[in-house]
């Protein structure tokens, strides 16, 4: 097992590993389960590594800052440790099923119907138990229907057989991947989302993922701390950068042509052109509500996304194109890394603190 330590600043990060490598140590005691802890220093001397071999452009493929570097990370260390599988399961969740391992690996590397089981979805079941996402409903929700999207997918390929199926969503902190798949990298430039941006990309490149309905974990969500105009504008962003990276994607030997109706009910809902009508006519919504309770500049934040989507919709790099090379240098680190002298160095980086904490 991997501890992946992540500081939220600069200044905490000999604190925040200092601080994991305690709980880790009591916790080992108990469990008597091998467990390493990857941190910032770890990731200091990788990088110090990669400097003396020349191969400094991969640095930035490796980053403890932003979701989707993170996740990476949860292949990379896997690629080094020489793994078969990963588990990647987040920090808010809660084990209930003691078969739950088991029942991550049961398909993972399989063949099903002639088609390879390299990626597993499994599903978050809510505090109260259920998979449903609840929440208050408001009026600027209507033409904004996530939530009722969200659940049609949810009943649809985890209340109904069979147990294992092909899927247009994925839950980031309940996914299983198979060493085949460590080749495609989760997108850096999507800043929320990133899991199902992931396998929308894997998708191109001529992977499935396949949800299991027997696999899943409790989720316990801290409470969102950010507006609710900020967080309708991460996914108004990156809904857009996925609708352009669909348009864009250009046949290529090896890749599979997507469409969003590949991924209905959702996120396919969302990276249609009907996609500008839903941000105008639900941003106007939410405008008006922080109005009528006196909150102005959150009604000026909300009509910005307007804008703000305009923008993003006609500017920029072709994410596509992006995608492409981002996959291309993500190979060159995994194919550097690969090789026995270096994969061996970086093990002994990883392999450190487990030797500290004994």
């Amino acid at each position: 097992m991997v501890i992946i330590a992540v500081a939220n600043a600069e200044d905490v990060e000999t604190r925040v590993e200092k601080k994991v490598a305690g709980i880790i140590k009591s916790a080992s005691a108990v469990s008597g389960i091998e467990t390493l802890l990857f941190g910032h220093s770890h990731l200091r001397q990788i990088h110090e590594l990669l400097i003396s071999e020349d191969k400094k452009e991969y640095n930035n493929l490796l980053e403890l800052r932003g979701y989707s570097h993170v996740r990476n990370l949860c292949m990379f260390i896997p690629h080094i440790l020489d793994a078969e599988v990963a588990v990647l399961i987040d920090d808010d969740e809660v084990f209930e099923d003691p078969e739950f391992i088991s029942k991550a690996k049961e398909f993972i590397g399989r063949s099903r119907e002639g088609r390879p089981v390299n990626a597993v979805a499994g599903y978050y079941r809510q505090p109260d138990g259920d998979y449903h996402v609840r929440a208050t409903r408001y009026p600027w929700m209507k033409p904004w229907d996530q939530l009722e999207r969200m659940n049609e997918g949810f009943d649809k390929f985890i209340g109904t057989g069979p147990r294992l199926k092909e899927t247009p969503f994925v839950f980031g902190g309940n996914m299983v991947i198979h060493r085949d798949l460590f080749s495609i990298p989760f997108d850096p430039w999507v800043p929320r989302g990133e899991d199902i941006d992931f396998l929308i990309n894997a998708k191109m490149f001529g992977f499935s993922f396949f949800l299991d309905n027997q696999l899943s974990i409790k989720h316990l969500p801290p409470p969102k701390t950010h507006p609710t105009w900020k967080r309708l504008r991460e996914d108004i962003r990156r809904f857009i950068y996925e609708r352009a990276k669909i348009e864009q994607q250009k046949d290529r030997e090896g890749m599979t042509k997507v469409h969003p109706e590949d991924f209905d009910p959702y996120p396919g809902c969302f990276l249609k052109r009907d996609l500008d009508e839903k941000i105008e006519k639900s941003c106007r919504l939410l405008s008006a509500e922080y109005l009528a309770r006196g909150d102005r500049q959150g009604s000026e934040e909300a009509l910005k996304n307007i804008a703000i989507a305009a923008t993003d919709a006609g500017s920029g790099p072709d994410p596509f194109q992006r995608l492409c090379e981002l996959k291309k240098c993500w190979e060159g680190l995994m194919e550097h890394t690969g090789k026995t002298e270096v994969r061996s160095h970086i093990r002994k980086i990883i392999e450190g603190m487990a030797i500290a904490i004994d």
